[in-house]
C-alpha cells in the first residue's frame, strides 16, 4: 500500500518518517518529497507498507502531531498524466480567438 503524508514540518526527513510508521508495522520505503531546485521539504512524502500495517497507520495517525504539525495521512492516489489535458483546458480559449493582423483593430 502506498501512503501519502502532507502537512510535514520543513525539518521531517526520510528517516524521521519512516520511525513513524514502524511503529505500526514493517516499512518498505519512505521518502520526504524535496524541491528539485532548493532541495528543501515540499512538505510530503510517501511510505509504502503492507495493506494491513498500512490502514492501522492510517487511521492513527490522520489527524495527529507530528514535528509538532497535524499532519494529514491517505492512501495515495495514482499519478495520472493530466498536465496536457489541463493545458489544453486552460487555453482552450486561446486557441479560438483567431488571429493574424486586422486592419480595424488598429485604427
Amino acid at each position: 500500500m502506498n501512503i501519502f503524508v502532507s502537512n510535514l514540518s520543513s525539518n521531517t526527513n526520510d528517516g524521521d518518517l519512516r520511525s513513524a510508521f514502524e511503529e505500526y508495522g514493517n516499512v518498505f520505503s519512505a521518502k520526504v518529497i524535496n524541491d528539485k531546485y532548493t532541495g528543501q521539504s515540499r512538505g510530503f512524502g510517501f511510505v509504502e507498507m503492507g495493506d494491513n500495517d498500512g490502514q492501522k497507520a492510517i487511521e492513527a495517525l490522520n489527524g495527529a502531531t507530528f514535528d509538532e504539525k497535524v499532519i494529514n495521512v491517505a492512501v495515495a492516489r495514482p499519478k495520472t498524466d493530466d498536465r496536457y489535458q489541463s493545458n489544453n483546458r486552460q487555453y482552450g480559449n486561446r486557441n479560438n480567438r483567431g488571429g493574424g493582423y486586422r486592419n480595424n483593430d488598429r485604427y
